[in-house]
Formats: C-alpha cells, sequence, structure tokens
C-alpha cells in the first residue's frame, strides 16, 4: 500500500515536486479505510480532518441544496484523491462523497499532516500556490455555467475525464446521464438528446462500462 499512497500523493499539486522520501516519509502515516457500495465516506457540511486517496474503487463527489438536489462534480477512480482543502483549512467539507463500488482508501489525518509540514515548512509557498488554483478553477467554473450553453458544457466534460489511448480517449467508467446532467447544470433529457446525437456521428461509443471517444467532437453544435 505504501507505494500506491506515494503515488497518490505525487499526483497533488502542492505535494508533486517533493522528493520520494519527503513523500514517503508522510505516506507512512496513511490509514487503510475499506468502505462497502453506496457507503457515504462524509458529506457537506461535515467537520474537515482528513484527505483521502484512493487505492481502489470509485467515488462520486457531489453538492446538494436545502431542496435535496444534486449535482454531482466528479467521479473519481484509484490513483486519485479527495478532501485536500481539508488540510489547509478549519471550513467544513465544501462536498459529499458516497462510494459507487467498494472502495478502499489511505486516509491521513489532518493532525499527522500538520506534524509533517513543521518539518518541511517550504512547502508553505506551494501550498498558496494551490489555493490560488482553486479560486481560478472556481471562478472558471461560474463563467461557463453562465456563458456556454448545455452542449460546450457536456463536450468539455467528457473531455475532462477521458485519458488518451493511442488513437482515441476513454472514460473508463462512464457516468450515468444523470450523473452528466449534474455535472453540467442540465436536465437528463437533454443529455440523452445530445448523446444520442453524438453517438450518431460517431464521435462517442459505449464499449460496457466504457465511454470512447473515437474522434474530436465539434465544439458547437
Amino acid at each position: 500500500m505504501l507505494q500506491e499512497v506515494v503515488t497518490g500523493l505525487k499526483k497533488i499539486p502542492f505535494l508533486s515536486e517533493l522528493s520520494e522520501e519527503t513523500l514517503t516519509e508522510l505516506a507512512q502515516k496513511a490509514k487503510p479505510v475499506n468502505f462497502p457500495k453506496q457507503a457515504s465516506i462524509f458529506t457537506e457540511g461535515d467537520e474537515s480532518s482528513s484527505l483521502y486517496i484512493i487505492l481502489s474503487g470509485i467515488v462520486r463527489v457531489f453538492g446538494s441544496d436545502d431542496k435535496c438536489k444534486e449535482v454531482t462534480l466528479l467521479i473519481q477512480e484509484p490513483g486519485s484523491y479527495f478532501g485536500e482543502i481539508a488540510l489547509l483549512s478549519n471550513e467544513p467539507r465544501s462536498a459529499s462523497v458516497v462510494t459507487l463500488e467498494k472502495t478502499s482508501c489511505a486516509v491521513i489525518a489532518k493532525s499527522d499532516f500538520i506534524k509533517w509540514l513543521m518539518n518541511h515548512p517550504e512547502i508553505a509557498i506551494s501550498l498558496l500556490a494551490v489555493l490560488s488554483e482553486k479560486i481560478r478553477q472556481l471562478t472558471d467554473k461560474v463563467k461557463q455555467m453562465a456563458l456556454s450553453n448545455v452542449y460546450e458544457r457536456t463536450v468539455k466534460a467528457l473531455n475532462e475525464m477521458s485519458v488518451a489511448e493511442g488513437d482515441v480517449r476513454v472514460i473508463q467508467h462512464r457516468p450515468t446521464q444523470q450523473d452528466l446532467a449534474s455535472m453540467v447544470g442540465a436536465s437528463r433529457e437533454m443529455i440523452n438528446k445530445i448523446m444520442h446525437e453524438l453517438t450518431k456521428g460517431g464521435y462517442v461509443a459505449i464499449d460496457d462500462k466504457r465511454l470512447i471517444i473515437n474522434k474530436k467532437i465539434p465544439s458547437s453544435w
């Protein structure tokens, strides 16, 4: 597990440039935690305390309002992480996380992270850069929701979730149409129509749980 945790830590922007030795020191503080399918890892508004690195399984990160309307923010897979903001502030969780299948995580408590950080104060500069990037991403998200149409937001979401595999791009665990609708702020019916047209045009194809982008999707519809 130790090497998997180190690999996950390397993907976190403010830790990515650190030496293997320094990251291993932090990774040794991680504790394995297993969750069954459809388990709530934490809920929006909960007290912040830990960083989670996914070792196996899939989770959905989402927000909700006081009417229980949910918006999917991310679908995350092994090697990715969530909850890092808990290490940087005392604010409550800004989103909820639930498992989509049986999931195993390595968990680093905030108290352990702070003790480690005190031995490596140079990392504080990187932390400031991460916070600035988070603000920029939030601003871009608001602008996108306000200035682009549903099709453009859907294409952007598909491209961001996919990874290159040879001549195509692949989403290994494709989101449901409802998940995609929540991500881009649209109705499931509208997403159904867009995906139907993209499939009909040969731009995307479904292969079991995977979604394959066969060619560059037009930026406008």
